[in-house]
């Protein structure tokens, strides 16, 4: 997932895409969350309900940084006109995350289940958020270059603001994501 989000910020910045980047350090917070939940089950965490609370804050808190930043960048996007480059390659490779990431997802939740770890559950809900947003900046991205419509790319990234404040208020409060 670390090359899945270097490649989207790249390739967001080269195209001049909020969505693009928003999806690319989403990318990142996945990364970050499964070290969260290494850190968790290391020997001494295992069994331990105040690991497990923490983990589930620390992501959290990496769904509260992301939100802001993609949604006042999409508004400046917006109310400046800005309008982003076609990217054949964000396309790609939103296009296979779209593919890829629901079996990550799928497998972490079930994981999670097995071991009654919420944070594990809300880590693997994170892939599968990754999923729903590659389909939102897939979507932006191609009426961008299809139709032209610039419009859809920062649309695209206030859907993945939105959603991140809702995965991290459920995280936060201890619930399953997505």
């Amino acid at each position: 997932m670390t090359a899945e989000g270097a490649i989207a910020v790249v390739a967001g910045i080269l195209a001049g895409s909020i969505a693009l980047i928003g999806f690319g350090i989403d990318s990142g917070i996945e990364g970050l969350a499964s070290v969260v939940i290494i850190w968790r089950f290391a020997a001494a965490r295992a069994l331990s309900e105040r690991a497990e609370r923490r983990a589930q804050k620390l992501v959290a808190v990496q769904f509260f940084i992301l939100a802001p930043y993609v949604a006042v960048e999409a508004v400046r996007t917006l109310a400046g006109r800005h309008e982003p480059d076609v990217s054949l390659l964000g396309i790609a490779l939103t296009a296979a995350s779209a593919v890829a990431m629901p079996w990550f997802g799928i497998a972490k939740r079930r994981v999670g289940r097995s071991l009654g770890s919420a944070a594990t559950r809300a880590e693997g809900a994170q892939n599968l958020l990754c999923a729903y947003l590659a389909v939102a900046v897939l979507a932006g991205l191609v009426l961008n270059a299809a139709l032209g419509w610039w419009w859809s790319d920062p649309l695209a990234a206030l859907v993945i603001a939105g959603v991140a404040v809702r995965e991290g208020l459920e995280s936060w409060r201890g619930g399953d994501c997505c």
